[in-house]
């Protein structure tokens, strides 16, 4: 395969399916291309859902720091494959119907806009691929968290 190829495809897996490239909010487009990914995710059992996570995990790192490059800027507005990690992570463990994923949903680009320590901290620190990925990842573990509180609370866990 060509590098001119290698690179489109990276482009296309890093963009969301070119989803960044649109002209306003590209990590809320990402998350939207993310869905496929967590209602697939949720079709394995229980035990494969997490080794998913964290191969996806890993291979969305090395796809962020190939585009980086590509991209010839620090986390590029264009990469969004970071927001399709994190609302996988959000959503990890929990039930699946259309009230998680839209608290989900809501909570992970809450998290994800606001970076409050240690999001922010891991944002500003690490650069590359792990850069661009961990940040989304731990606003995913946030989201995870509250809104299994916030089930828990209202009964429905």
């Amino acid at each position: 395969m060509n590098s001119t190829r290698k690179n489109d495809i990276v482009v296309f897996l890093a963009t969301g399916f070119f989803t960044g490239f649109l002209p306003t909010m590209p990590g809320t487009w990402g998350t939207f291309a993310g869905i496929p990914l967590v209602i697939i995710s949720h079709r394995l059992t229980s035990i494969m859902q997490p080794v998913v996570a964290v191969v996806f995990v890993t291979f969305a790192a090395y796809i962020a720091g190939r585009a980086e490059i590509l991209f010839k800027d620090r986390d590029a507005r264009p990469i969004v494959i970071d927001e399709m990690v994190g609302f996988l992570i959000t959503l990890l463990w929990l039930p699946l119907n259309f009230l998680t994923l839209c608290l989900g949903f809501f909570l992970f680009r809450l998290f994800d806009i606001v970076k409050p320590p240690p999001i922010s901290t891991v944002e500003k620190r690490l650069h590359g691929g792990w850069g661009i990925v961990l940040d989304d990842v731990l606003a995913g573990v946030f989201a995870n968290v509250t809104l299994r509180l916030l089930l828990i609370v209202a009964g429905l866990l």
